[in-house]
């Protein structure tokens, strides 16, 4: 199946590894061509060499207001266009409700929420009919997770301001959508296992309750997410799709 993305250009944030790198991964092997950011300089810079010559990379913060523009203008600059954004952010700070600072609120606030907001705004400005913004979440959009109180809180309200912006942006043409990993075989789902003080013991409990029986390969999450993103999804917008293993039971 063609997914359309040929020369199609989309910004990818939190690339440098991940599921943002996944997803980038994704993209490129489809033949788009992709504008990565992360944090750190390195890490960025050796992702979009990993990537090859249809990426780019740029070091910056989603929570620095800079960063939307930045990132849309070397969309413009290295590719000549842009088709889409995928906003994907490092998980806030682990803790429970009597555990997390007012700093790691704040922190992750301007990083998970505001920053994803400002970029969708910046990004939306710039579409025209075709586009797509898409949301990395969590499965803790329906269901909270366990000593993630922070990430509980911002993910769902994350969810409502992409459903809102999809009724907003429907009549120019402008998809939006949110995917939503559960247990993704990626570092920072090995670092949330290894909390529990047992990773072996944590990793078997939550796969005894998935439906497939283990957790997902990033690159799974990636194809997911090309497809999203991609012309192949055109009449797809306002969804949260699960990329789970069946792990949630509702509708």
């Amino acid at each position: 199946m063609d997914l359309g993305l040929k020369d199609r250009v989309y910004i990818v944030t939190g690339a440098s590894r991940g599921l943002g790198n996944a997803s980038a991964r994704a993209l490129v092997a489809d033949g788009a061509k992709v504008v990565i950011s992360g944090r750190g300089e390195k890490a960025v810079a050796d992702a979009a060499a990993g990537l090859g010559p249809n990426a780019v990379g740029l070091a910056t913060d989603n929570a620095d207001p800079a960063t939307a523009d930045r990132l849309v203008a070397a969309a413009r600059a290295q590719f000549g266009r842009l088709d889409g954004v995928l906003i994907s952010v490092g998980g806030p700070a682990p803790g429970f409700a009597a555990d997390n600072t007012d700093e790691q609120w704040q922190s992750s606030f301007e990083s998970v929420f505001l920053g994803a907001v400002r970029l969708a705004r910046t990004v939306a400005a710039e579409l025209g009919e075709g586009g797509v913004i898409g949301f990395v979440l969590s499965g803790s959009v329906h269901e909270p997770i366990p000593g993630l109180t922070i990430s509980n809180a911002l993910r769902p309200g994350l969810a409502g301001f992409a459903k809102s912006l999809s009724d907003e942006l429907g009549p120019q043409g402008i998809r939006v959508a949110g995917l939503l990993p559960a247990r993704i075989d990626t570092d920072r789902v090995r670092e949330l296992d290894a909390l529990s003080g047992d990773a072996e013991a944590a990793r078997t409990a939550n796969e005894s309750r998935i439906p497939l029986r283990r957790y997902g390969r990033p690159e799974e999450f990636g194809k997911a997410a090309a497809f999203l993103l991609s012309p192949a999804a055109s009449y797809l917008t306002g969804v949260m799709l699960p990329v789970d293993g069946g792990a949630r039971h509702g509708f």
